[in-house]
């Protein structure tokens, strides 16, 4: 395995963080990224304006972030395989031309954002697009299809998606809890598993 990680221009890196060589990041100069995070082979994204990832993310194989808008995923998020996440858009309301071969003024796109709070889980084949925030320990089931946001702690599934079932808040953040216990000196700060 040849990490990625540590070679790309990221804008911040931290520890124990794995980029699989398949993986394509375009401006990576815009990219955050916490510690413990796996991005896996056959995974695109494009930074956009802002991309941020915190710690303990997974981001699975096939899945793209596209967009040219603002990305946050919060700690303990994951993307499974073949999520796709828009941060911008065309307009196809017909007032003007589309597909990123146009120029201005003929092509109006939009950039927008997409924010994954704290503990929220996509699921694989998800669509997500701009503008939605998913809450805290949302949890996405998969070949979803996201337009609006995402209550916190709550199930979410369809095309569109509804929410259909609660999650355990308070399990998950006793969890939490425990990991930082150990994952995490008096000081608050991540002990890396392979020191760089």
């Amino acid at each position: 395995m040849t990490n990625q990680a540590y070679k790309l221009e990221l804008a911040q890196v931290g520890q124990d963080v794995i980029i699989w060589p398949q993986a394509k990041i375009v401006s990576p100069e815009v990219i955050a990224i916490g510690d413990s995070v796996i991005i896996d082979d056959f995974v695109f994204i494009m930074g956009g304006k802002s991309t941020q990832i915190g710690s303990f993310v997974h981001i699975a194989s096939f899945t793209s972030i596209t967009g040219g808008g603002e990305l946050v995923m919060e700690d303990f998020t994951g993307l499974s395989g073949g999520v796709r996440v828009y941060t911008g858009n065309e307009d196809y309301s017909g007032g003007c031309l589309t597909n990123p071969s146009v120029p201005e003024p003929y092509r109006l796109p939009t950039r927008s954002f997409v924010h994954i709070k704290k503990h929220a889980l996509v699921g694989a084949n998800t669509v997500i697009l701009p503008g939605v925030v998913i809450g805290e320990g949302a949890a996405i089931g998969a070949n979803s299809l996201l337009t609006k946001d995402c209550e916190p702690w709550k199930i979410y599934f369809g095309s569109p998606a509804k929410a259909i079932k609660t999650r355990p808040q308070d399990k998950i953040l006793e969890l939490e809890a425990h990991l930082r216990q150990d994952l995490y000196d008096g000081r608050g700060n991540y002990i890396p598993k392979n020191p760089r």
